[in-house]
């Protein structure tokens, strides 16, 4: 049995030729990055100066040598997989390390001289580097580099530095750094790779990137958003602390004028969210945002947050300092802002937005704004109770049926009560509001007065029509 022979087929025959080729392949880079680290050349002497009549010739400079062009898609897969072994039969070609890497698109492109959309071929370029760092490949990107891939080339408009942020992968990050990768070099949109860390996943990349000498405060080209604008809006609250401990400035505006708490306010659309952008929103106010800060329209971030129905970030910017009665450049307070989106959010409290802004000083609102409220009673209540009066409420007999048959109780008792006089209590409520403004909110809680004297005057009712 022993004098038997096994039979190969050709693919096992094929798989062996290229696991000894692979073997050899390693064998030999090793050896060469042995003989790199332990040998020098050593250096050249001084160069002597030319003759007098070579001097006044023309110097040739030779031209460095063309720059291989690559479509191969299979060749663009293999360093987006970081497939080591079809890296280095890639890299038998010592020019496929600087290759530009082309790949070209068709898509829909609207033509207005033709008014239609049309086809059109767009060309995408990159390299090696890129690919590899973009998907995380260490391994890959440290082969690039060690065979000489230029660190802070931008085939495409960005490095793969502003890649590997994107990506988030850390350790791809330190590698460029280590090998010479700019930390504040600019992307074809004017960005750095600081304000490409927008993922939870990039902390360790910020840390990397400031730690290798990024200016914390780095602006972009054109928007001249800083880092902390950026992570405020994305709600990362880990990035924002760690840009803050390192400097960052907290009261740095944007083309729009806009603060980084403006970003955060403005941001924070979704419900489900709110409690991500509170924790950045008190962040920022606790190292000094002022949040009475508004841009070139004049819109403040308590603007943003009625717009965008979050109670919980209107109380915290009330509390330090927002002013419940400043109008934008259209005219529109913070109430208004929040009286037009009251049938967008009707189960995100608006009627405790509301009390919030009237007890910090808000105007009454205009009659004919009422009619926004109707699919909310609880915020039509707090509205109507800040009159001293109940004006004429003519809107309600152009209601719809189904909505006022759902709430005919509380219509009724509305339309009752119109125009007719206040209690006395009520009147005296009004008086203190309307004599404190601003100040109503915390002078009354500072007055040695019964809880529920004070809960009145603050327009804490119990949910009944006084």
């Amino acid at each position: 049995m022993s004098n038997d022979t096994f039979p190969f087929t050709s693919t096992s025959l094929r798989s062996l030729r290229l696991e000894r080729e692979l073997q050899e392949w390693e064998d030999a880079r090793r050896a060469w990055a042995h003989r790199r680290a332990m040998t020098r050349d050593p250096l050249p002497r001084a160069p002597r100066p030319p003759p007098p009549q070579q001097q006044r010739r023309l110097q040739q400079v030779r031209a460095p040598p063309p720059q291989v062009l690559c479509r191969d898609a299979a060749v663009h897969n293999t360093f987006e997989c970081g497939d080591m072994r079809g890296v280095y039969a890639v890299l038998k070609d010592p020019a496929m390390v600087h290759a530009l890497m082309e790949t070209v698109q068709e898509e829909m492109v609207w033509a207005p001289e033709m008014g239609m959309w049309t086809l059109s071929s767009k060309v995408k370029q990159t390299s090696a580097l890129r690919l590899a760092a973009g998907r995380g490949h260490a391994g890959c990107v440290e082969e690039l580099l060690f065979r000489g891939a230029e660190v802070n080339a931008d085939p495409g408009g960005n490095t793969a530095l502003h890649d590997a942020c994107v990506g988030g992968h850390a350790v791809c990050v330190q590698l460029l750094l280590s090998h010479g990768a700019d930390p504040e070099v600019l992307a074809a949109d004017g960005s750095a790779p600081l304000h490409l860390c927008t993922s939870v996943q990039s902390l360790q990349c910020a840390e990397l990137l400031i730690g290798g000498g990024a200016d914390v405060s780095v602006r972009m080209r054109e928007t001249r958003l800083t880092p902390l604008h950026v992570a405020a809006r994305r709600a990362l609250e880990e990035h924002v602390e760690l840009f803050l401990r390192y400097g960052a400035d907290v009261l740095a505006t944007n083309q729009e004028g806009e603060t980084p708490l403006n970003a955060a306010c403005s941001a924070a659309e979704r419900p489900s969210e709110a409690g991500r952008y509170l924790g950045v929103i008190q962040k920022l106010l606790g190292a000094g945002a002022d949040p009475r800060t508004a841009g070139r329209k004049r819109h403040t971030p308590l603007h943003n947050a009625c717009a965008n129905c979050s109670p919980r970030i209107v109380d915290v910017l009330l509390q330090h300092g927002a002013k419940a009665d400043v109008a934008n450049c259209a005219g529109y307070t913070p109430m208004d802002c929040l009286i037009q989106v009251v049938e967008d959010y009707p189960g995100q409290q608006p009627e405790a937005i509301a009390r919030s802004l009237l007890n910090h000083g808000a105007k009454t609102v205009s009659p004919k704004m009422l009619k926004q409220c109707v699919l909310s009673p609880a915020t039509l209540e707090v509205l109507l109770n800040s009159y001293a009066s109940l004006p004429p409420c003519e809107w309600m007999d152009s209601l719809p049926a189904e909505v006022y048959e759902e709430r005919r109780s509380f219509f009724d008792l509305v339309r009752q009560r119109s125009a007719q006089p206040r209690s006395l209590q009520h009147l005296c409520r009004c008086a203190v509001r309307l004599r404190l403004r601003g100040r109503c909110f915390p002078a009354v809680r500072e007055l040695d007065i019964p809880g529920s004297v004070r809960d009145y005057l603050l327009l804490r009712n119990d949910g009944t029509l006084l």
